[in-house]
């Protein structure tokens, strides 16, 4: 959202608990200051001179009270934000209709109502699911539907909702800003697809994406409460938050308004194109991630590697004293009759089990010993990206229950050296291909601090 705003000529100012994280990002791209829903005093100098405030803010890692403080942090914004002579406060809201609102809905429709009572032109956009890489909504689909081959189905799972994208949800903050107000007031917006669908459908759906194939077995029991249980077994990290969700699962979340499409000119995709977009999106977040930064806290890489997504991560570096022109070297010639720098009998054992397999084996070697192109082999690998003394990435087409990359890259250091950062890269498939890359992983282990120490070796010789 800040890239939107930013790319629009805004002057953007962003208030949070941790504003140095915002510094060290946008630079002074963005006014980062301090400032605490909670904390009425802090908001009133953040608002100052403020024309339109986005409200994107919950309170659902709070293991108990959400209500109360979301309701909280709501009235100290409010009132601030009048104090400060703010004219429109625009807010990322929950759909749902009735009575018997599961709390987290409840709650998110009396934020805007909260909200409302400021007096200020409201703009309330009441969604759905938000399908987007690192959405929670879209996280928990994936985990669930890449762990289990087999998915018991309870009742609530045949609930209508309509998902929107998250390319889409921005797209409506974005125009919220140019909307026009002949006086205050508040209007709620629902969003979401053109199409509606189960919770069943959507994980479904994303199977078909990524080629599982999952057996559902319904049954008529199981609550959310239950569910929410279980999937703190299958997807602990998201559990929290998730609890809270799952809770509402037993209310339909569509869209029963038509004043979005009235007020705005915007044509929402489809639920498989916003399936597809978040997938390519998580991709796209995978290779451009520093992964030697992302673990820098780690004194050593975790057994099994870091998980990013559905991805598994093995992440490597070693300082060289020569220039990554130099330090590139070996890299670019890897493979072929060179060999991997170490443990060669390893790889030549695993094309073994390729050609068995019915792959390709080591037997297609290299083009050039020395150079290397975009769609050229390299052994079962092909060569995916290739920047002259940067980078290399190669794309595994050895048969796996998954996909697989190795990624070289060499960034220069202040002392004249160079810093070589090797990363593997597996995205299991299903259960078949998690179970695949930990039961290899002391091979690999050995095999990845073995090669980037070889051809550190390499450079220096």
């Amino acid at each position: 959202m800040l890239q939107r705003l930013l790319k629009r000529g805004e002057h953007v100012r962003c208030v949070s608990r941790r504003p140095e994280t915002l510094r060290d990002r946008f630079g002074d791209k963005v006014d980062a200051v301090e400032g605490d829903v909670l904390d009425h005093d802090s908001l009133r100098s953040a608002l100052q001179g403020i024309d339109t405030a986005y409200y994107l803010v919950h309170a659902l890692a709070k293991k108990e009270g959400f209500f109360a403080e979301e309701l909280n942090g709501a009235r100290n914004f409010a009132h601030a934000a009048r104090e400060a002579g703010v004219k429109r406060i625009i807010y990322l809201g929950g759909l749902g209709h009735g009575e018997s609102l599961s709390p987290h809905l409840a709650s998110r429709h009396e934020v805007g109502r909260v909200l409302a009572d400021s007096g200020l032109e409201v703009v309330e956009l009441r969604a759905g699911i938000i399908l987007g890489a690192g959405s929670l909504s879209y996280e928990m689909i994936r985990a669930l539907v890449s762990k289990l081959p087999v998915m018991v189905t309870p009742r609530w799972t045949r609930v209508r909702t309509q998902p929107i994208a998250v390319t889409d949800v921005l797209t409506y903050l974005e125009a919220s800003l140019d909307l026009n107000f002949d006086k205050p007031e508040h209007r709620i917006y629902e969003i979401g697809a053109p199409e509606t669908v189960s919770y069943q459908g959507l994980m479904t759906e994303y199977a078909h994406l990524r080629g599982l194939k999952r057996f559902i077995l319904p049954v008529p029991i199981l609550s959310p409460k239950v569910s929410s249980l279980w999937l703190g077994l299958v997807t602990p990290v998201y559990a929290q938050v998730g609890q809270k969700l799952l809770e509402g699962v037993k209310n339909e979340t569509v869209v029963k308004s038509e004043r979005a499409r009235q007020d705005f000119s915007i044509q929402p995709i489809t639920i498989r194109e916003a399936l597809q977009q978040a997938w390519e999106e998580e991709e796209r977040q995978v290779f451009e991630t520093r992964w030697s930064d992302a673990v820098s806290s780690l004194d050593k890489p975790k057994l099994g590697g870091v998980r990013f997504g559905n991805r598994l991560i093995d992440t490597r570096s070693t300082h060289v004293a020569a220039p990554p022109e130099r330090a590139f070297l070996p890299i670019v010639r890897i493979g072929g009759k060179q060999g991997y720098y170490a443990a060669d009998f390893l790889w030549h054992l695993r094309g073994l089990l390729d050609l068995f397999a019915g792959g390709a084996g080591m037997r297609r070697g290299r083009r050039d010993p020395e150079q290397v192109s975009v769609g050229d082999t390299i052994d079962f690998w092909r060569v995916e990206a290739i920047e002259p003394d940067h980078l290399l990435r190669l794309y595994a087409e050895m048969r796996l229950p998954g996909r697989a990359w190795l990624q070289f890259e060499v960034t220069p250091h202040e002392d004249g050296g160079s810093t070589i950062h090797q990363t593997a890269i597996f995205d299991p498939l299903g259960l078949g291909g998690l179970l695949y890359w930990y039961a290899i992983w002391p091979a690999h282990a050995y095999v990845f601090r073995a090669m980037i120490k070889g051809i550190a070796n390499r450079v220096t010789q």
